[in-house]
């Protein structure tokens, strides 16, 4: 069940075009992550073959599945080994789980009797064994996912397909299937678009960020994550980002100066002038209720823009970055306030800027 993956995806959309490139080799999943519209359902479309191109070209494994050019081929998704797993299980609710499972294998030709012990084994190894005999209804909503799982690999796809398939489930229950899919897809080729950076650290190989339609960055996921060159890979990552540029091998926008610890910043901010973001987290930034008193090195003044509420406390965003504080700390600030920020070289770092 591994196959290489070729595609270029061109969709035309009303607010721009989707122009994707992917290459996945044989069983490395690929995580897809970016905004809300961005295009990675589009992508997932039209490898499913539920979205036809405008313009280039999918191939497994050499055989090509659609091509816009001449000779145009247009392979239908029932035929094109590969399978898509979405938020919803849809399962067939008038069927037994273990038909359910064997439902594809038979609809291939496979014995009836073969398909169904074939479906057991998938079920005990998606952590469901002896359940063959229940209803969907029966089953929770991560028992269902898990299912799911089941019925999608015992199909023997050449490709997987995942649709965010935890979004919809508690952080507990997403947990135990993220652990569950891991094992399961183990050298199994695999596109996993997702919103939830802890889903690409656990499951994949690759992460590739798309923003309006376009390819901003990939890479080994946290190599990606520890160093996001776009504001939408930083946020992906749990980070901040301020855009300035290298000044005497420290980092300087407008009334912000920063210094980085490690080599790597230093040998990024050595060319004065280049380019330069400051990458760091919020919950590593200090605030003082008063202005600084002599702006330097690692301290500045700022007005705080908005406070939001955050599960450990409050997002403190001014007009020269973002801080994280707990409530306590955050009593008194509002927006319109002056304040002193501080964020030390140990906490930040460098990575070159568009």
């Amino acid at each position: 069940m591994t196959a290489v993956l070729s595609a270029r995806v061109v969709v035309r959309r009303r607010e721009f075009a989707v122009d994707l490139a992917l290459d996945v080799a044989p069983g490395e999943t690929v995580a897809v992550m970016g905004r809300s519209g961005a295009g990675k359902s589009t992508l997932l479309a039209a490898l499913a073959g539920l979205q036809p191109l405008d313009d280039g070209e999918i191939s497994v494994d050499g055989r090509v599945l659609d091509r816009t050019a001449r000779p145009r081929v247009r392979t239908a998704p029932m035929h094109r080994g590969i399978v898509l797993l979405g938020q919803d299980a849809r399962l067939f609710p008038h069927l037994p789980v273990r038909e359910n499972v064997a439902f594809g294998p038979r609809a291939a030709g496979v014995a009836a009797s073969d398909a169904r012990a074939d479906a057991d084994a998938w079920l005990a190894r998606v952590g469901l064994p002896g359940t063959g005999g229940r209803r969907p209804a029966e089953l929770s909503g991560g028992e269902q996912q898990r299912v799911a799982v089941a019925r999608a690999l015992a199909a023997g796809p050449r490709v997987v397909l995942l649709d965010e398939p935890l979004v919809a489930l508690d952080a507990v229950t997403a947990s135990e299937i993220r652990a569950m899919l891991r094992d399961a897809l183990a050298g199994v080729t695999t596109v996993a678009v997702t919103h939830d950076a802890v889903d690409a650290a656990a499951l994949a190989d690759r992460l590739v960020i798309v923003e309006r339609g376009r390819v901003t960055q990939q890479g080994a996921v946290r190599e990606v994550l520890s160093a996001p060159a776009t504001d939408v890979a930083a946020r992906i990552a749990g980070l901040e980002r301020l855009v300035g540029r290298a000044d005497g091998g420290g980092f300087a926008a407008g009334g912000v100066r920063l210094e980085a610890a490690d080599a790597g910043s230093r040998t990024v901010a050595a060319v004065d002038g280049a380019p330069l973001a400051a990458v760091y987290r919020a919950s590593d930034v200090r605030v003082g209720s008063e202005p600084a008193d002599a702006p330097g090195i690692g301290a500045w003044t700022a007005t705080v823009s908005y406070l939001e509420p955050t599960p450990r406390g409050v997002r403190v965003v001014t007009d020269a970055g973002v801080a994280e504080l707990d409530v306590t700390a955050a009593a008194g600030l509002t927006p319109g306030t002056r304040v002193e920020v501080r964020l030390a070289p140990a906490h930040v770092r460098f990575v070159a800027a568009s």
